[in-house]
C-alpha cells in the first residue's frame, strides 16, 4: 500500500480529489459489505478476507493523497491549521465512539452485522465527499505517469524543511509502530492487569490526542516545525516510562504526553505542507512523505518481538525512545525546518 501510494499521487494531482476521495470510500463500502455478508452467510474465509482487504488497501494508498488536499480546496490558507485541528479532534472522537459502538455492535448482532454498518458508513462518507463544490483542477499538460513522478520527485527534495521531516519520521515512525504494537503490549505483559493497564495507556494516547487538538485550534505557533519536533522529542517519555518500569500512573500520564505531542504534531505538519507546496503537485509531494515515513514501520513491527527476545523489552524501549529523541533533534539542525514560518492569520 505504501509503493502504491506515489501512484495515488499521480492519480490525485490529475483529477478533482474530492472524487477520487468520494469514489474510493464508495467503491471500499462494497468490499466491506461483502466481507460482512460472508459472516452473516457463514461463508467466510481466510483467503476472501485476504482478498478484500487486498483490494481495500490498494483503494486507500489512493485515498490518502487526494484526502490530505481537499481540505486546502475549501478553506482559505489562513484558516487550514483550525481546519486541520478540526479534522484531528472529529477523527479522535470518532475513534473512540466508533469503538464504542462498534463493540456493541458485535456484541449484540455479530462481528458480520457490524461490519455491514461499517460499510454503511463508508457509502454514506463517500457520497457526501463526492457532492463537495470542489474547484476543479486547473489545465496543465499531460506526461506519463512516471514523468509526473518525476516531477513530484523535484518538488519533493526541493525543499530541505519536507526532506528533512520525512527523514526523521522514517526513523520515529518505525520505533513508534514496533512500540504500539509489539513492545507496549509486552511491556505490560505481567499479571492479571497488564492487559487492562495497556488498554488504558492506548485510552490515554487517544485522549491526549483529543487536548493536543484542542492545543493545536487555539495555539497559533510562529514556527511550528520547530515546536513540533520538540514536542515528539518529548513524546520519547512514554518509551522511557515503559523502559523504566514506572508505576502505571506515570505510564499514563506519559501516554497522554504522546498523545497531545503526535496531534500537535499532526495538525502541523499537514498545514505546513498545504501552505507551501503547490496545489498542482500536492498529492504527489504528500505520496513521497507518506513513502519515506512509513517506509521502515513494517520492519520495525517485524523485528520489534524478536530484539525484544534477545535483548528484553526494556532495553529495545530505550532504544525506540532513545531513536525518537535522535531523530527529532537531528531534524531541527536543518535551518529550515526550525525557520518555516507559519501562514498569518489577518486581523
Amino acid at each position: 500500500m505504501i509503493a502504491l501510494m506515489l501512484f495515488g499521487g499521480v492519480i490525485g494531482d490529475r483529477f478533482k480529489r474530492n472524487r477520487i476521495v468520494g469514489g474510493t470510500d464508495i467503491l471500499g463500502s462494497s468490499f466491506v459489505a461483502i466481507s460482512a455478508i460472508s459472516f452473516i452467510a457463514g461463508f467466510a474465509s481466510i483467503p476472501l478476507l485476504v482478498i478484500m482487504g487486498l483490494l481495500f488497501g490498494i483503494l486507500n494508498a489512493m485515498w490518502w493523497p487526494a484526502m490530505s488536499g481537499v481540505l486546502p480546496a475549501i478553506i482559505p490558507k489562513e484558516k487550514l491549521k483550525d481546519g486541520n485541528a478540526v479534522v484531528g479532534l472529529l477523527s479522535n472522537f470518532g475513534f473512540v465512539v466508533g469503538a464504542l459502538i462498534g463493540g456493541a455492535l458485535v456484541t449484540l448482532f455479530g462481528s458480520g452485522w457490524a461490519l455491514l454498518v461499517d460499510a454503511l458508513s463508508f457509502l454514506i462518507a463517500g457520497i457526501l465527499v463526492w457532492h463537495l463544490d470542489v474547484p476543479p483542477m486547473e489545465d496543465r499538460e499531460r506526461t506519463s505517469v512516471i514523468a509526473e513522478l518525476k516531477d513530484g520527485w523535484v518538488e519533493f527534495k526541493s525543499r530541505p524543511w519536507v526532506v528533512a521531516m520525512v527523514i526523521a519520521f522514517t526513523g520515529i515512525n518505525a520505533c513508534f509502530e514496533a512500540m504500539v504494537q509489539v513492545l507496549g503490549p509486552l511491556a505490560f505483559n505481567e499479571g492479571t492487569n497488564g492487559p487492562r493497564n495497556w488498554s488504558m495507556n492506548l485510552a490515554g494516547l487517544t485522549l491526549g490526542m483529543i487536548c493536543g487538538g484542542f492545543i493545536a485550534l487555539k495555539v497559533h505557533l510562529q514556527r511550528p516545525l520547530f515546536i513540533a519536533m520538540v514536542v515528539i522529542a518529548l513524546s520519547a517519555a512514554w518509551d522511557f516510562s515503559l523502559a523504566i518500569k514506572s508505576p502505571f500512573i506515570f505510564t499514563l500520564v506519559a501516554a497522554l504526553i504522546a498523545g497531545i505531542a503526535i496531534e500537535i504534531y499532526v495538525v502541523n505538519w499537514s498545514t505546513a505542507l498545504q501552505s507551501h507546496i503547490p496545489e498542482e503537485s500536492f498529492s504527489r509531494v504528500t505520496a513521497y512523505d507518506a513513502f519515506g515515513s512509513y517506509a521502515l514501520a513494517p520492519l520495525g513491527i517485524v523485528v520489534a518481538g524478536p530484539l525484544a527476545m534477545y535483548y528484553g523489552v526494556h532495553r529495545v524501549l530505550w532504544f525506540t525512545g532513545g531513536v525518537t529523541v535522535i531523530c527529532a533533534l537531528l531534524a531541527l539542525l536543518v535551518k529550515s525546518v526550525r525557520e518555516l514560518r507559519s501562514i498569518q492569520i489577518n486581523g
